[in-house]
């Protein structure tokens, strides 16, 4: 015989998580807000895949490549010699926008040390004027 709990008896029970003051559980905290971004505008600052590695990875495909030109499969080592190209292509943008860094950075600060040398010429002139 099957016999039903009344309606009474089912309010006075929680779930074990909860404790009786109502709180929820840690991982469930409200004040804590979202940990994802919901903005709209958001872009990753590099697309696809990591290419912090370049030079590991050309050397990764160079070799592949390699390898199955050892097992006579053109179709395949032609293929990870474009992947090997188009990192070497990769690492050479990384390289030319770090020289460009480089190169902003020391006229940024050859500017004032210039600035500094007319501002004492001036000065001597004043002086001696």
């Amino acid at each position: 015989m099957v016999t039903f709990r009344s309606n009474n008896s089912n309010n006075n029970r929680r779930p074990p998580f909860r404790s009786n003051n109502n709180r929820r559980p840690p991982f469930r905290s409200n004040n804590e807000g979202s940990k994802f971004s919901n903005n709209d505008n958001f872009q990753r600052k590099v697309p696809g895949r990591n290419n912090h590695n370049a030079v590991k990875l050309i050397e990764k495909y160079n070799d592949l490549a390699r390898e199955a030109l050892a097992n006579e499969d053109k179709i395949l080592s032609e293929n990870y010699f474009q992947h090997a190209d188009h990192f070497t292509r990769v690492q050479n943008e990384q390289e030319s926008l770090r020289m460009a860094r480089v190169n902003s950075a020391a006229t940024a600060t050859i500017k004032p040390l210039d600035s500094e040398k007319k501002l004492k010429k001036l000065s001597k002139l004043k002086l001696n004027g």
